[in-house]
């Protein structure tokens, strides 16, 4: 399955256009990593707790969206935007949401 953020796949013509996709991930931050991740920033440097929560929550929304994408008879998801967003109370939530259009090429 190709996935790629351009609207085309050069020399892979779209035979047919199968309809947005989608895949969301919403993922909470448990109060020891927010405290190590306190002591991070207090210091400098990265958080790499947070960082492979992230990648693991992106990771989950692409696999999700790509899923969608085979069940209509894809192989390929084009177009493809990325987007995080904090919810919950005192933005103790992440989501990460991703969006594209399924095709067959």
């Amino acid at each position: 399955m190709i996935v790629s953020t351009t609207t085309a796949i050069e020399g892979r013509p779209v035979k047919q256009y199968l309809g947005v996709v989608t895949g969301e991930v919403i993922v909470g931050a448990n109060l020891f990593r927010d405290i190590f991740a306190s002591i991070t920033d207090l210091v400098g440097g990265r958080s790499g707790k947070y960082e492979e929560v992230l990648s693991r929550a992106r990771r989950e929304a692409i696999a999700e969206m790509k899923s969608e994408a085979m069940q209509l008879g894809g192989n390929a998801v084009i177009g493809v935007d990325i987007d995080y967003e904090v919810l919950g109370q005192k933005g103790s939530m992440l989501m990460v949401s991703v969006s594209g259009t399924a095709v067959l090429l």
